[in-house]
């Protein structure tokens, strides 16, 4: 009988200094795919608790650096490791005895991931800071706006987890893949407001090619189109629809009944307002669900906006299996899938 696939990453070893936001994800994602990955936590309760999602597959060692024989075994730790990862200031790895520079001589092979809001380096990196912040420095937190209100972005998403996380996953594999070679580590920055940047590339794309307007009433992405938006629906709920391209626009006027609309005339700017009224107002007259049975899986690019209780149970999640039931509660499933070594499989609390 073949044996279960262990993930990718299996026989890959991590230390992960108790935090919160990018570290622990990035830490989990790596768990998830089949490395080994200790987490060092200290004995007094955390600041905030986020719960132990982020710790699944994990190992835990708890300990007081603060006290000499643990400080030791935490050295000893990171010496086994394939890769380290923190997410303090900089500054507070060195206060405490484990900076990169403690093992450059005893384990130059030593990847040491760090992710901030600021940086490592530049005038902010002392500066205290959430996911808001890095959002709106980088410029992307504009794009949220809606004339007359103050922009808006989801929870943590953005900066913490796509400019952070991802992007200190991204980094460390690349200098794990690199020492391979050179046989030596480095110290990777993962920089939220960096990464937040960076993910705005193709923006910054359009915008050099003389496709994007700062003007709502001409740009697709700033809430002003008939067809690339949130709609309220009957019941008070909403559903978005993306019908950018021609034929996906020409299904939607279809399937709205709005067949004296010029589908050649998508993008006449001067007509959204008043077009823009009378999809709402058809979206208007069923509830979510009605649209769903006559929108989804059709060709309009269409999808509900769905609770975080709702998201799991939704048919095609439970088709993928993109969530899993662990202790009674509904977690996002490891991501992403590999066709032969599989996923590590850890869908489990922390060891």
């Amino acid at each position: 009988m073949q044996a279960p696939h262990r993930g990718p990453l299996a026989g890959l070893r991590i230390v992960e200094m108790a935090g919160l936001g990018p570290c622990p994800l990035a830490g989990m994602l790596l768990a998830d795919l089949g490395a080994q990955v200790t987490l060092i936590q200290r004995p007094e309760p955390p600041a905030i608790d986020t719960g132990p999602l982020m710790d699944r597959g994990k190992q835990r060692v708890v300990l007081d650096l603060k006290q000499p024989q643990d400080l030791a075994r935490a050295r000893e730790l990171i010496a086994r490791a394939d890769a380290l990862i923190e997410g303090f200031r900089p500054g507070v790895m060195e206060r405490l005895g484990l900076g990169p520079q403690t093992f450059e001589t005893n384990h130059p092979r030593l990847v040491y991931g760090r992710v901030t809001g600021w940086g490592q380096t530049g005038p902010l990196a002392q500066a205290p800071g959430h996911d808001i912040n890095y959002v709106a420095l980088s410029g992307v937190m504009s794009l949220a706006a809606r004339a007359g209100v103050a922009p808006s972005i989801p929870a943590t998403l953005i900066a913490d987890m796509g400019g952070g996380a991802m992007f200190l996953v991204f980094g460390l594999m690349c200098a794990l893949w690199e020492a391979q070679r050179s046989g030596r580590g480095q110290v990777v920055d993962a920089a939220m407001v960096d990464g937040v940047g960076l993910l705005s590339t193709l923006l910054h794309s359009l915008h050099a090619a003389g496709r994007w307007s700062d003007d709502p009433a001409q740009n697709v992405f700033l809430h002003a189109s008939p067809f690339y938006d949130a709609f309220e629906c009957a019941d008070g709920r909403f559903i978005t629809l993306g019908a950018l391209e021609p034929p996906f626009y020409a299904a939607l006027l279809r399937r709205l009944g709005l067949d004296d609309v010029d589908t050649a005339a998508q993008y006449d700017h001067a007509a959204w307002p008043a077009l823009r009224e009378r999809v709402a107002a058809r979206i208007r007259e069923l509830t979510q669900a009605q649209w769903c049975e006559r929108l989804e899986g059709s060709e309009v690019c269409f999808a509900p906006v769905l609770s975080l209780a709702e998201a799991p149970l939704h048919p095609h999640a439970q088709a993928r299996g993109s969530f899993v039931q662990v202790d009674g509660h509904w977690r996002p499933a490891p991501a992403p899938r590999f066709s032969r070594s599989g996923s590590g499989g850890a869908a489990t609390p922390l060891d």
